[in-house]
């Protein structure tokens, strides 16, 4: 029994076939899964009732619940997605001008410890596994046509590597919802090996790092994973993966007042992050997370100010807008927990 959302569109022939089942009808499943995006098999009205009844035994569509909704005053909805075994993610429909984002996740909580984010403040639960992470995408689609996905919810998405990666080929498959590969971008906070793995993909999703500090110091007391890979092999990494692939990274970069967020702090991010060619940064003002009160948001001109450093080095740089927050839906709010009301 495989889950229908983890088959990638050209595996289902053979699939089928492994099955007992007639391969030609691939076609048919495809159209009924992502052009008509049915939610259990009894509605592939273009199948045989008996193949229904065996497509539900051999590939089930994957049971989940959309168990709550929180929406924010700018628009963005945070979406509680409950699993059969009782594990639920949150995921992020962020709506802009001529774009709507979804924000997945990976993982049912975090292991990477991340002081400013409350995904890894009660722990893993576990992973999701690939038809996991499609449903996410499924559901946000219901809300209006996704254009661009980031995977920056809940989870690290190198340490479930495998089924993320298989996720994200069935979202950009031609057959399946067909979501252009540079509409998708993976963050990782530094996972070392992930990089090399993507590397070879031959798949030009979007990159980013999430940076948070300039310097060893700073970066492991709020990062754990700066203790395995500092920051030094992490850039050399990066560079390493821009040279292969052509393709740019974007370093995150949140801001926290009184700790990483002063002139000094830019100047030395600048000549960090110019190691890596064709580098971006985005700088983040910090979202409040109830476990750490004590990590408050710089001032605008604060902000203004370390952008203004990072530009005058030559470093292409935006200070993005917080969104979501009064839904906690910003970044570093989303937590392995029912949604609070």
């Amino acid at each position: 029994m495989r889950p229908a959302w983890s088959i990638l569109p050209d595996e289902w022939k053979d699939a089928l076939s492994e099955k007992g089942l007639r391969p030609f009808r691939a076609a048919q499943i495809l159209q009924s899964l992502y052009r008509d995006y049915i939610e259990k098999w009894d509605d592939a009205t273009t199948l045989p009732k008996e193949l229904r009844q065996q497509m539900q035994e051999e590939f089930p569509i994957t049971k989940t619940e959309l168990s709550d909704v929180a929406e924010s005053a700018d628009g963005v909805k945070k979406l509680l997605i409950s699993f059969a075994d009782g594990a639920s993610v949150e995921t992020v429909l962020i709506p802009a001008t001529g774009r709507f984002t979804q924000c997945i996740s990976t993982q049912v909580g975090c292991a990477m410890g991340c002081e400013f984010c409350a995904s890894g403040a009660s722990g893993l639960d576990r992973s999701l596994t690939a038809d996991e992470i499609v449903s996410q995408y499924m559901f946000g689609r219901k809300f209006g046509q996704i254009t661009n996905i980031v995977v920056m919810g809940m989870g690290e998405p190198f340490a479930n590597y495998d089924e993320t990666i298989r996720a994200l080929k069935l979202i950009n498959a031609g057959k399946g919802p067909n979501l252009g590969a540079r509409h998708i971008t993976i963050s990782t906070c530094g996972v070392v090996p992930g990089f090399e793995r993507l590397s070879q993909e031959g798949i030009q999703f979007e990159l980013s790092v999430s940076l948070h500090a300039p310097n060893n110091e700073l970066r492991s007391q709020i990062m754990p994973v700066n203790r395995r890979w500092p920051i030094e092999e992490l850039l050399e990494t990066c560079a390493a993966y821009t040279q292969k692939t052509k393709r740019a990274i974007t370093f995150e970069y949140t801001l926290v007042k009184g700790f990483n967020d002063s002139l000094q702090c830019a100047r030395e991010l600048a000549r960090r992050v110019k190691s890596v060619p064709m580098a971006k940064v985005n700088l983040i003002p910090l979202s409040p997370v109830s476990h750490r009160p004590d990590f408050k948001t710089p001032s605008q001109e604060t902000m203004l100010a370390f952008l203004d450093v990072l530009m005058k080095n030559g470093v292409q740089t935006m200070l993005r807008r917080s969104r979501g927050s009064d839904a906690s839906a910003a970044c570093g709010q989303l937590r392995r927990r029912l949604i609070e009301g």
